[in-house]
């Protein structure tokens, strides 16, 4: 089985793209894993371009989703929000059918200290993915609060908890995936 991971930050040395290299690492050995890395290439969604041939970066990104049975997130917020490159990628999501029922979920590592949380950003995830019949796991969906600094020289996270709240998401998403949902799921 394969799990798309999907960070919501464009930022060098994001914290969220570090949990998903961190999640990446985790992976058990059934499971392939890979690091959406077009976010930041992704035109802005226009409806009038939502036909093929698709544009390059948004045909990849729905290729990409065709191939994959999961998809987890993290992702910073801005302003109370999703970021708009990452409700871009959501955008374009819309008009293709590949979200339908793909069971996803996603990492907060906001801070502690941050105004909300992390939680409005959220909200507008759980919000979309809703609206485009996507299947919540919620025990795939983890609050690891963190700072910039837990991210080592090589761009993982080294805290023992965090892993351990990744290795559950990552096990949640699978046993969804292969049919053995279990409690609280």
């Amino acid at each position: 089985m394969r799990i798309l991971l999907v960070s919501g930050s464009t930022r060098s040395g994001s914290t969220n793209t570090a949990v998903l290299t961190t999640a990446a690492a985790l992976a058990p050995p059934d499971v392939e894993v890979g690091l959406y890395a077009g976010l930041s290439t992704l035109p802005a969604f226009n409806p009038d371009d939502d036909s093929d041939p698709l544009p390059g970066p948004v045909a990849q990104l729905r290729g990409e989703l065709d191939r994959c049975d999961a998809v987890l997130f993290s992702t910073p917020e801005y302003a109370g929000a999703l970021p708009g490159s990452l409700k871009n990628l959501l955008d374009w999501t819309v008009g293709g059918p590949q979200m339908q029922g793909l069971p996803m979920g996603w990492v907060n590592v906001s801070s502690v200290a941050a105004p909300t949380g992390g939680s409005g950003a959220h909200t507008e995830l759980a919000t979309v993915l809703g609206y485009v019949g996507a299947a919540v796991v919620e025990a795939a969906c983890v609050r690891a609060p963190m700072t910039r600094t837990a991210v080592t020289p090589e761009g993982t996270v080294a805290d023992a908890e965090v892993r351990r709240q990744l290795a559950t998401a990552l096990a949640a998403l699978r046993a969804h995936v292969l049919g053995s949902v279990g409690p609280g799921e």
